[in-house]
């Protein structure tokens, strides 16, 4: 009977940016000019532009996953 579980489904999702919330600190980081800030809580890094020059900039942990593999 469907709806009569126990509720252990077997979705497993793993919600944006496949789990891995990357936290507090950090910092956000220019791609075209290596400019860095610190990255501020609750604010998208791809939501600032660079101080610098104005180019998008990226979090850092996903710049260093890109280089490494």
């Amino acid at each position: 009977m469907l709806g009569q579980g126990k509720g252990l489904g077997t979705g497993g999702g793993r919600g944006r940016n496949k789990g891995g919330s990357f936290g507090i600190g950090g910092k956000c980081v220019c791609t075209k000019c290596g400019e860095s800030i610190p990255h501020q809580q609750g604010v998208k890094c791809t939501t600032i532009k660079c101080p610098k020059c104005g180019h998008t900039m990226i979090r850092e942990e996903l710049l260093t996953n890109k280089k490494g593999g």
